[in-house]
Parts: structure tokens; sequence; C-alpha cells
């Protein structure tokens, strides 16, 4: 039986781990813990083989009073952590970092891309990375998520802002793009692999598919027996509009499928099919 330590008491990524795993309760045994108070410092991580760390800022709008915050708990208490869990005869650290170390909104990510968060949270996510690698050596590994945006039922984001508009609006702008997102359960299955196969490295887990925007909105819309109508009509205003908001939505920004591929396919879910799973329908 594997014992698995998740830092970050409710989190949705760490919980939705807890929930897969939890499935097979003969093979996996997961605790949690929550980072905010200081106790975990006292917590006895020798007793796991994996500590899954997610706990982080994300979500909220950076300003120049709270960057300090996104390096103090996306930075130093990951690398605080990682230091605790080597110390404590760990073998096998996970790190929940994000594709924005890359600095980048719209393009095609591979392996030679460079590292330029232009974000105090992807600087504080790549400065953190960079520490805890220090940390590595043969019996203390290390694996490095990067993933793309995760979407599931009850996530926070851009995803549910995007669900909420394909079900008020009448109309959509038809974009021909592609982004990288992933699935929670196609993720939590990712991570169960590292932890089976005790994994090293660096990793970037997405869909088997890239997703358009517009089939997206499209296929949220009819999951809930709604019609869109799809037009090109704007879409020389959005060519336009060259702002974070409208890259973030229709712009292109993909990590090329070979550098997502695993040992075994951890994708359980495609694309419409999570769309009938995040609203209860079978699919």
């Amino acid at each position: 039986m594997k014992r698995i330590l998740i830092t970050g008491k409710n989190s949705y990524i760490g919980t939705s781990l807890e929930q897969w795993l939890m499935r097979e309760p003969d093979n996996y045994k997961v605790d949690t813990v929550d980072m905010k108070d200081g106790s975990w410092k006292e917590k006895d991580f020798s007793i796991y083989d994996v500590v899954f760390h997610v706990a982080g800022i994300a979500h909220i709008k950076e300003t120049s009073d709270n960057q300090t915050l996104y390096f103090k708990i996306n930075r130093d208490l990951a690398y605080e952590t990682a230091q605790k869990a080597k110390l404590d005869g760990v073998k096998q650290f996970i790190f929940l970092s994000s594709m924005s170390v890359y600095g980048i909104e719209n393009g095609v990510i591979d392996k030679d891309t460079p590292l330029r968060p232009n974000s105090a949270y992807g600087k504080s996510k790549i400065e953190a990375e960079e520490l805890m690698n220090n940390l590595q050596d043969d019996a203390f590994t290390i694996a490095i998520l990067r993933p793309p945006m995760v979407y599931g039922k009850g996530c926070r984001g851009n995803y549910p802002r995007l669900a909420g508009l394909a079900l008020k609006t009448p109309i959509f702008p038809n974009v021909d793009n592609q982004r990288s997102m992933i699935y929670i359960d196609n993720l939590s299955e990712f991570v169960k692999q590292l932890i089976d196969n005790k994994s090293i490295g660096f990793f970037f887990p997405q869909n088997a598919e890239y997703v358009n925007t517009s089939e997206m909105v499209r296929l949220i819309a009819e999951a809930h027996g709604k019609r869109v109508v799809m037009t090109k009509l704007f879409n020389p205003l959005l060519r336009i509009l060259n702002v974070s908001t409208v890259n973030k939505v229709f712009g292109d920004l993909v990590y090329e499928m070979n550098m997502s591929e695993f040992e075994n396919d951890y994708r359980v879910s495609r694309l419409r099919e999570t769309i009938l799973l995040m609203k209860g329908a079978s699919a």
C-alpha cells in the first residue's frame, strides 16, 4: 500500500486526487494537512511514501500589495515543505507547478521553449522548482507538473466563467483556436501513475485533444439543452482587441502533444464526455 500526504487541505486538485485514489482503498492511504496555520511543521512525514504539494495561491488578481504573498506561499512554503519531506525520509515529492512558468499567452510550447514568467504567480512557481530541484538525490526524487488549465465540476478560474457565458448568451464568436487543457479526472489519473511508477522529472499532462473555445461553448450549451449560434461576425474585433482576457479565451496556447505522452494512457475521458460528466449526465 502507498501512503500519500496531500499538502493543501480542501484544495480542488488535492481533494479530487484523494477521491480518485480512494476508489482503490486497498492500494492507497491518503491524508491531507492544512498548510495555513503552521501546524504542518510538527506533523510526522516519515510515515508517507509520497508528498503531493498542491498548496498555493492562484485565481486572485495580482496587485503590487499581494506580490510578496505569492512568493511567500508558492515559493517559500513549497520549498520548506520539500525540505521537511526530505529530512523526514519521504521518497517522492510531487510539486504542482504551472504552464505559467513560460510566460506566454499565445503560441506553441515545446521542450525548447524558454522559461520567461511575466507574473508573480509564474515567477514564484519557477523559483520554487529551482530551489527544490537542488534537494533531489537518489533517496529523494522530485516530479514537477506543469499542467495547462485544469477544469472539472466545482473548479475555479476561467472555465466556470466560460460555462456561465455558454448558458446565457444566444450567440458566440466562431473562432478556430486551440488550447491545451486537462480534465480533473485525467490529471488525477496522471498523478496516480506518477506515484505508481515513482516518476522523476518534469511533466506536461493534457487532454488527448486540444480544445477549441467555440466548440467547448457549443458542447456546454448542448449538454444543458440549449443552442448557441456561432458567428464569425465578431472575429475582426477580437483580432484588434489584443488584451489578456481575449487572448486567454480565443488565442492559441498549447503544449506540443508529444510532450504529454506517458508510459500508460492517463486520459480516461475525452472532451465531450467531460462536459457531460460535469453536468452529471451519462456520457
